[in-house]
């Protein structure tokens, strides 16, 4: 890899040839705010929080689509830099609904913690607030686009991370929002994989079973494999008073980052269904009693050998599930081949 040098608030710092201002910041640990950039999305430039002083440059650029280059003298903190924040902040915020108190995002919302950093305490700017209706029309996700800043990562992640170009920005002027082609949500294409949620810095997006159920620093994380397929995506275990309350992405997960499926980030809830079954069940008399386990395995290795010495090895089939793990599979159809004598394995996933 080429490197660079530049100098970034005195210092002299190498990145990466290439790479953008804000990313030759982020190489060397220099902290710059942004609310429009996400490091897997393109960057639009749009929200101007990311703005630095660059010399020979007029106005002040912003860092995010910005190329840094050889011997660039930047500067990240000037009281200039910092008063331009505060001005883009102090007019989101004039027509931001100011319902922090009761905001599902609470605690975990860019925009509040940089108004907190940049001491946005009051409204200069008095300005119209919008009058969106809450959508909350599927399952899974409450869209709330009174509280939606238009920094369009929901937009870049729906088409650039999982394809689908569900969402998109609509109308024009104060009334832009961020919408679904002329049905609501639940009504779409959309999939509810969640990556919209994922990457919402505010509190537009949220996760319908998750409302009220915890502030963030009430949670405690858990990380884990999910369990309903093969392909070994992780996430965090969102956990309150001993129970699962939800689930939220891991930057750190190798296979999946924040990114999801529907059932990954929205089936939890059969974790403490009172339907969930605990214990085998051994039916006697024509039903269904409990038993341990030894008592099930026992009962199912003399039926399958009874049923081998009856009518020979190919009149037992095993269907494994893609809910296993690759090591699972592997062992039950070679317990299928090896020890029932028979070729006939199948799989759920291989239609």
């Amino acid at each position: 890899m080429e490197f660079i040098t530049l100098n970034i608030d005195g210092k002299e710092v190498q990145a990466p040839k290439g790479a953008t201002v804000l990313e030759a910041c982020r190489y060397n640990d220099i902290i710059i705010p942004t609310l429009c950039h996400d490091p897997e999305l393109s960057s639009p430039g749009g929200c101007r929080l990311c703005v630095v002083e660059i010399e020979g440059m007029r106005n002040l650029p912003p860092s995010c689509v910005t190329t840094a280059g050889q011997g660039m003298v930047v500067r990240t903190n000037t009281a200039t830099v910092r008063e331009a924040r505060k001005t883009v902040l102090e007019l989101m915020v004039a027509n931001h609904p100011l319902d922090c108190m009761v905001c599902q995002k609470m605690g975990d919302c860019s925009l509040a913690a940089y108004a907190y950093e940049y001491e946005v305490a009051n409204q200069p700017f008095e300005g119209e607030k919008a009058q969106h209706p809450i959508d909350d029309s599927n399952h899974f996700i409450v869209r709330d686009m009174n509280k939606c800043i238009l920094c369009g990562k929901c937009v870049r992640a729906c088409e650039e991370i999982q394809g689908r170009s569900v969402i998109d920005f609509a109308y024009r002027g104060f009334n832009t929002e961020v919408s679904p082609a002329l049905l609501p949500l639940g009504e779409s294409d959309c999939v509810f994989c969640g990556s919209c949620v994922a990457v919402c810095p505010v509190g537009a997006l949220t996760e319908k079973n998750m409302i009220g159920k915890g502030r963030p620093w009430e949670i405690r994380k858990v990380k884990t494999t999910c369990n309903f397929c093969g392909v070994g995506c992780n996430y965090d275990l969102n956990v309150k008073d001993g129970k699962v309350i939800g689930v939220t992405g891991n930057e750190t997960s190798v296979v999946n980052g924040r990114h999801l499926c529907i059932k990954g980030r929205f089936g939890t809830d059969f974790i403490h269904s009172d339907r969930r079954i605990t214990t085998p069940l051994i039916k006697r008399d024509g039903v269904f009693v409990e038993a341990t386990w030894d008592e099930a395995l026992n009962l199912v290795a003399e039926k399958l050998t009874a049923i081998k010495e009856k009518y020979g090895p190919d009149s037992i089939a095993g269907l494994s599930s893609a809910r296993c793990t690759n090591e699972e599979n592997y062992l039950m159809q070679k317990f299928m081949r090896a020890v029932i004598g028979t070729n006939n394995v199948d799989h759920c996933a291989r239609t």
